[in-house]
């Protein structure tokens, strides 16, 4: 959304394609999940009057929007993307198939995740968190506003104090909102690591790629 009131706005999402450029320039094989409430959320259409079932697979195709964006901004910079979705909607993108997921990896192309897990009640979060198992990744990164995980509200409370390590059950027992728990709870039992960045700080994701201290590496 960067600094429009919603939908795309093509200044952050080129950003955003140049950053997972560098990355994958890196030799890194990369997979993304996209939200979509730039365009709706799911939850938010319950509060007006929204089926959640309908509002959540709303939801699901604000994704796929999103997903068709960031593949044609990554086209545009030279790095080969492909868009698989968790239902089917060719020609819009190939459904889903960890084989063809996994070949796409490794010829260097990046794999988009849209659609979220293709079913309601589950948020982009649990997605990000079931398709980085099913790959096998090595991390997991959660691309946020802010530069990790703190005991507080950063944007709301000054004093908030950030962490630059902590286990999963340390999080929990203090009620940290890193993500749902769904998610969370998958990471934690896959032994999945989780490294909480600001995505909109230039180099940012480099340096967590690299192993610098940025963000807050959350683990087992």
């Amino acid at each position: 959304m960067g600094e429009q009131p919603a939908g795309i706005d093509a200044v952050r999402l080129t950003e955003y394609a140049a950053r997972v450029g560098e990355a994958v320039r890196l030799g890194v094989r990369t997979g993304i999940v996209f939200g979509g409430g730039n365009i709706f959320r799911g939850l938010k259409g319950v509060d007006r009057g929204f089926d959640r079932v309908k509002g959540d697979y709303m939801g699901m195709l604000a994704t796929v929007i999103n997903g068709l964006a960031i593949q044609s901004a990554l086209e545009a910079v030279g790095v080969k993307a492909r868009l698989f979705t968790a239902i089917r909607m060719e020609p819009i993108g190939e459904g889903y198939r960890k084989p063809a997921v996994m070949e796409a990896l490794s010829r260097g192309e990046v794999a988009i995740f849209s659609g979220g897990t293709g079913n309601p009640y589950f948020t982009t979060d649990t997605a990000a968190a079931l398709r980085a198992v099913e790959m096998e990744a090595d991390v997991l990164l959660k691309g946020t506003r802010v530069d990790g995980v703190y005991n507080a509200d950063p944007e709301k409370d000054p004093t908030a104090v950030k962490f630059e390590n902590i286990t999963f059950d340390e999080a929990y027992r203090l009620n940290l909102k890193v993500m749902d728990l769904t998610a969370f709870t998958l990471c934690r039992e896959n032994n999945m690591p989780v490294v909480v960045f600001n995505m909109n700080r230039e180099n940012e994701l480099i340096r967590v790629l690299k192993g610098e201290n940025a963000g807050t590496l959350i683990k087992n």
